[in-house]
């Protein structure tokens, strides 16, 4: 999820900004008042071949089913909101289940796959989408209800830890498989790390730490309206430390020191964007950079895994009295105008923008440790441009899990 212009030379970074001119809307004409929607541009990529042997081979193709048959049963919008928000609630236990290692498999792809739910969540939402209940169902309900299976299917309205001393409170982010029109096999180990750490408890140095995480979405509009703030908000003055997780450069983690306040307008998932100032609540007091209270130097000297991790703490800035964007290795220079994070200028540069922003305007910025974690890019093993999935694959995610897990550990401990 950063910009090219911030990776000359590697292939990728996950949620990073344009290979090419802004990217325009191309979803579906908006229903009419009342009745049902058409499939957006993203629940549409559920019909090709990847999709589907991703959920058949996972056991997730009966999600979608069954939430249809659940939905049908409702005789008012109440019940139709109670089915949504538990089988949307259930589709996140399941996926953590899955990844964790409780229950059936359900198939042969690894559980450490983060994709049956991405593929499921949006099976569910293209029925809810086309749904015509007997009751009648407005374009707002119909919103409101979508916007709560979104909620409760990310681990969003889950988030709860356990009362009493003795135990660090952690609270960790990731992200949906993005740039599918690329590569619609595409996995995002952010997603992974998160499914993988939910309701656990880690040991640090500083003692035992239970870990909450929840999914965002890859899409301009969320975070626009509020999402992250949303979810976010209740959270960040409980606990002891905060990190959002994005996929990033080839082959190294970067702990990005700065975040900017301005998007790229790269394509999401919804082939959306424009360049633009990131939208916030009281934009009078927005400032052009955020900066990370991650112990960044403890976790850059610490031996977390195969993939080295470095302090990130390049910008792209236009400097004060000029007009041109240059790049500065050490960081953004006074009174600049933000125009790439050291994590780009894409929705992983958004979500630490918001969430140290946010953390900063609840008055936690000098006790709270917070910011943003780059992975590699999850690669597939070489040769392989159409299978699903591969011995090397399944490792290169493993050990991003992994030592994003010793990262987070380190982080925790390095705070006391």
């Amino acid at each position: 999820m950063i910009s090219p212009r911030v990776r000359i030379g590697v292939l990728g970074l996950a949620l990073l900004t344009a290979l090419s001119s802004p990217a325009t809307a191309t979803a579906a004409e908006p229903a009419a008042p009342g009745s049902a929607a058409p499939p957006t541009v993203e629940e549409l990529r559920l019909d090709k071949a990847a999709p589907q042997e991703i959920l058949r081979r996972s056991g997730f193709d009966t999600a979608a089913p069954a939430f249809a048959r659940a939905l049908d049963r409702a005789r008012s919008y109440a019940e139709a909101k109670r089915v949504v928000e538990r089988e949307g609630s259930a589709l996140w236990r399941r996926a953590v289940d899955r990844v964790q290692g409780r229950g059936p498999a359900g198939g042969d792809l690894s559980r450490d796959d983060d994709r049956p739910l991405y593929w499921a969540r949006l099976g569910m939402t293209r029925e809810l989408r086309g749904w015509e209940p007997r009751f009648g169902l407005d374009t707002e309900r119909r919103a409101r209800l979508i916007d709560a299976l979104e909620q409760t299917s990310r681990g969003q309205t889950t988030i709860r830890y356990p009362h009493g001393k003795g135990l660090k409170r952690v609270l960790v982010t990731g992200f949906d498989p993005f740039t599918l029109d690329r590569d619609i096999r595409i996995s995002n180990p952010s997603g992974a790390v998160a499914l993988a750490l939910d309701g656990t408890v880690i040991e640090t140095a500083s003692g035992p730490a239970r870990v909450e995480t929840a999914v965002f979405p890859v899409r301009w509009r969320d975070f626009t309206d509020g999402a992250v703030e949303r979810a976010l908000r209740p959270h960040l003055p409980e606990v002891d430390l905060f990190t959002t997780v994005s996929q990033g450069r080839v082959g190294r983690v970067d702990v990005e020191r700065t975040n900017g306040a301005w998007r790229g307008g790269f394509g999401d998932n919804e082939n959306t964007g424009r360049p633009e100032i990131v939208p916030v609540s009281d934009p009078a007091s927005q400032p052009q950079w955020t900066s990370t209270t991650l112990p960044y130097a403890a976790v850059t000297a610490a031996d977390t895994g195969r993939f080295p991790v470095y302090d990130n703490t390049s910008v792209t800035e236009i400097p004060a009295g000029g007009t041109e964007p240059v790049v500065r290795p050490e960081g953004p220079t006074p009174g600049s105008t933000a125009r790439a994070g050291g994590g780009g200028d894409y929705l992983s540069n958004e979500i630490a923008y918001r969430a140290t922003l946010l953390r900063d305007r609840l008055g936690l910025h000098d006790t709270l440790p917070g910011g943003h974690v780059h992975t590699p890019v999850l690669e597939f093993g070489a040769g392989n441009t159409t299978e699903v999935t591969d011995p090397q694959f399944v490792r290169n995610r493993l050990d991003i899990v992994a030592q994003v897990r010793s990262i987070v550990t380190v982080a925790v401990g390095a705070k006391g």
